[in-house]
């Protein structure tokens, strides 16, 4: 029987499989939004947004001329503000052309990878990874490459990415502070990397991309700098999303910047702005767009983040659970105290404590917990967290 989609569709499907599985037929897909629930699977609200972020949304949508509801594309007044802000905060001089608004970094990375990979290009991945990087890959006809993170430290494994690469190497996607385990690579992990890439690009005659999904950079915890990938090496695009520093995922709004050093960069800035057109329209609404200048300068508060990663990681592993402390993101890492991290996942639900088995996230054997949660949520979860712990250890399931 002929099947009524297309292999390229199907391939992107069974690259999301364990995430399909997870939202379609779980607790969490049953009990979600349940109030007696405490929901830590994923980076949404449980509090009411930033009122600076309701306020200039009303602000901007009142019209100030005829076409302000007009179709807009990489609109100037936004790009400036971008360009301003990466100026201030890091010190680097972006070009206004060479800075693409999104519809966040979901649209940032597919816009990124469709306009630079060829078919049967390969693009390294690191994993742990963030849900949709693979299918992405495979959605612009590239060779998805796996790279996993070294799993004492989780910092990147500098050798294996080197033994990854082979002619074919089109590009590498790196996300700093990393989701799920909260990494913020190193500048000596990030100067290693640019000289492996530097090296092999230069011995495959055509430069190897790499795609800096920076989602989390202004997320940091203890007064850490940010060292952004891009600075180490030329040929970067720099993704972002605002959706995680103002925790309004619904609310589509980012960027691709171009690093002021990359190659070939007027042919590049014409394969993404047609690629923006051939991906969907994947510029962000007008009114996101106008609002740029106020939602830029909003933050949630970092301060209260990071009390309650000191609360829960002080909890969980008073408690006797094996935590890693994240230097940024809002997500824990907790090692499952069984191996089948799906099955704890299931026990903890029987507590009213909602969680990201590892299976989905490539972190077989841990659970993640989103930080997102409220503090009553917190609260009320924590004595759940002690009882299901020593039902594992006993056994008793």
């Amino acid at each position: 029987m002929v099947e009524p989609v297309s292999t390229r569709s199907l391939a992107i499907f069974n690259t999301m499989a364990p995430f399909f599985r997870f939202v379609s037929d779980s607790v969490w897909t049953r009990r979600s939004g349940d109030p007696s629930i405490c929901d830590f699977v994923f980076g949404n609200p449980h509090e009411m947004p930033l009122a600076g972020f309701t306020a200039a949304l009303q602000r901007w949508t009142v019209p100030q001329n005829q076409e302000w509801h007009a179709y807009k594309l990489n609109e100037e007044s936004a790009q400036r503000v971008i360009a301003t802000a990466l100026h201030e905060q890091r010190g680097v001089a972006y070009a206004l052309e060479d800075i693409f608004l999104t519809n966040g970094a979901f649209a940032a990375l597919t816009v990124t990878l469709n306009a630079i990979v060829n078919p049967g290009d390969e693009v390294i991945f690191i994993s742990p990874p963030w849900f949709f990087y693979e299918a992405l890959i495979v959605g612009a006809g590239g060779q998805p490459v796996r790279v996993k993170v070294e799993p004492e430290t989780f910092d990147l494994d500098i050798a294996a990415i080197r033994s990854a690469i082979t002619p074919q190497t089109r590009a590498i996607i790196v996300n700093s502070p990393h989701n799920p385990t909260g990494k913020i690579y190193s500048p000596q992990t990030l100067t290693a990397l640019a000289g492996v890439l530097t090296e092999a690009s230069n011995a495959n005659g055509r430069p190897i991309y790499l795609l800096s999904d920076e989602a989390y950079c202004r997320i940091i915890f203890d007064g850490r700098s940010y060292p952004s990938p891009t600075t180490f090496y030329p040929n970067s695009f720099l993704i972002y999303t605002y959706g995680k520093i103002l925790l309004t995922p619904g609310e589509r709004l980012g960027y691709i910047a171009l690093s002021p050093e990359m190659a070939d960069r007027e042919a590049l800035r014409l394969a993404l702005f047609v690629t923006q057109f051939a991906t969907g329209y994947a510029f962000p609404n007008a009114v996101l767009q106008h609002a740029i200048g106020d939602l830029d300068k909003l933050s949630i508060d970092i301060a209260h983040l990071q009390e309650k990663r000191d609360w829960m990681v002080s909890a969980l592993r008073e408690m006797g659970y094996s935590v890693h402390t994240p230097e940024g993101t809002f997500y824990l890492l907790v090692k499952s105290p069984i191996s089948d991290d799906s099955a704890f996942a299931d026990l903890l639900a029987e507590y009213d404590i909602l969680c990201l088995p590892g299976y989905v996230a490539e972190m077989p054997g841990y659970f993640r917990l989103s930080l997102t949660a409220n503090d009553e949520m917190i609260q009320r979860a924590l004595p759940g967290f002690a009882a299901a712990l020593e039902r594992a250890r006993t056994r008793v399931m």
